[in-house]
């Protein structure tokens, strides 16, 4: 039973996820290269891309958090210094944004995407794995399996039209009961490991360097042994 879909492991070994080629939309800039592994009925994909060359993009159609796993990609936005994401960084491209995509060699990145129609915030958003970390709710007790963790996060993008947040957040270890997922979530985890337990008792571990992705409502339990920390972008339903 799949509870997390994974788009990239940290060790190169290939992922039996299945991915299709199609483009997010008429206007994708990515459409050629593209390779969605998710697509909910709520405007929102996940997958990975391989892409080299240049691209000037006018206006970005839809809102896209990218991780870069291997190669060097480099984005401009209109007015703004370049900015270089090399293998483990990340950044929001917000909707509406002008920008200039570049990689001179082969670059592999997982990324989540959603629609947005009217976006409320413009520019690029790099993800800080060095985050300016602030404390955050932890989880209810009827929940937990153990002691309540002592969560943090670094919320650096928000989209309220599109119900999008985008950051970083960390963890002291829990354990959490199966439970329906309250949210679509990309995350690419940066330190420590996750077993994720799915209802028939199968689990998925996951390590720093894997990027995947928990769909809304599939029932998933969580169990941490050390300090985790992961990028993040996740869309309310």
């Amino acid at each position: 039973m799949t509870v997390a879909i994974v788009l990239h492991r940290a060790d190169g070994a290939p992922v039996s996820t299945s991915f299709r080629r199609a483009a997010f939309g008429k206007d994708d800039p990515f459409a050629r290269h593209r390779e969605i592994a998710w697509e909910g009925p709520d405007s929102m994909v996940a997958g990975r891309t391989s892409f080299i060359g240049e691209l000037e993009v006018a206006s970005f159609p839809h809102i896209e958090t990218i991780v870069v796993a291997e190669g060097e990609l480099t984005l401009t936005a209109h007015g703004a210094a370049p900015l270089v994401l090399g293998p483990g960084a990340g950044a929001v491209i917000a909707c509406g944004t002008a920008l200039r995509i570049l990689a001179g060699s082969r670059v592999r990145f997982s990324f989540c995407a959603a629609a947005c129609d009217k976006p409320t915030k413009r520019g690029l958003f790099p993800l800080h794995a060095d985050a300016d970390f602030k404390p955050s709710a932890t989880l209810p007790a009827e929940v937990l399996l153990g002691p309540a963790p002592q969560c943090r996060s670094d919320n650096v993008f928000t989209d309220d039209a599109a119900e999008y947040r985008a950051g970083t957040w960390d963890s002291t270890p829990y354990h959490r009961i199966v439970r329906p997922h309250r949210v679509n979530e990309f995350m690419h985890l940066l330190a420590g490991s996750v077993r994720f337990a799915a209802p028939d008792g199968s689990v998925l571990t996951a390590g720093a360097g894997d990027a995947l992705f928990v769909p809304l409502g599939v029932s998933v339990g969580w169990e941490s042994s050390d300090r985790v920390a992961k990028f993040y972008a996740i869309q309310s339903a």
